[in-house]
């Protein structure tokens, strides 16, 4: 089951930060910005609770609870497919991103998954009890930071939007 990143047809960029950074707000802001620029979004969010799609109660819940390995829910405006994969040793980015539709995407935005070899923008606020230096891989392409930072890559304002979106745009079409 394992799928090597170089192998998904889509371009795929990793926003990461700590926790209470912002990943989630400034993903809210830039998505639209991006969507303006007929560009495509796909994302894969990476959570460490034992999260749950499905509600009890409801038959999809209630038929996957019964013991259904897969499960896909499907209305007239989406469709969502749930397995289950208690066994799999770890959380495989190559695997997750293979699932996408590349008819329908453009590029995949992924949040989280900091340790994976994917280009990034690494996401800093000052006064997190962490260094930015903590951040940086040889895949950070970027940085977003509400300061400036001592800095060979290149820095984007946190609370600019537009300014991460215009980077994603220009990144995505080199």
């Amino acid at each position: 089951m394992n799928h090597r990143l170089n192998d998904i047809k889509l371009p795929i960029l990793g926003i990461t930060a700590y926790s209470g950074t912002g990943k989630t707000t400034l993903l809210k802001q830039v998505i639209p910005l991006l969507r303006q620029r007929h560009i495509r979004v796909g994302l894969i969010k990476h959570t460490h609770h034992n999260m749950d799609i499905d509600k009890p109660g409801k038959d999809s819940y209630e038929l996957r609870k019964a013991g259904a390995i897969q499960t896909l829910v499907a209305s007239q405006q989406r469709w969502a497919l749930m397995t289950e994969t208690p066994k799999l040793p770890e959380l495989d980015l190559g695997y997750l991103a293979s699932r996408f539709d590349a008819n329908l995407s453009d590029l995949i935005l992924v949040e989280g998954f900091k340790h994976e070899p994917i280009p990034k923008i690494a996401l800093y606020r000052d006064g997190l009890n962490h260094t930015v230096d903590e951040l940086l891989d040889p895949y950070v392409i970027a940085i977003a930071s509400d300061i400036a930072l001592a800095t060979a890559l290149p820095q984007l304002d946190i609370n600019q939007p537009e300014q991460v979106a215009a980077f994603i745009t220009e990144w995505l079409h080199q």
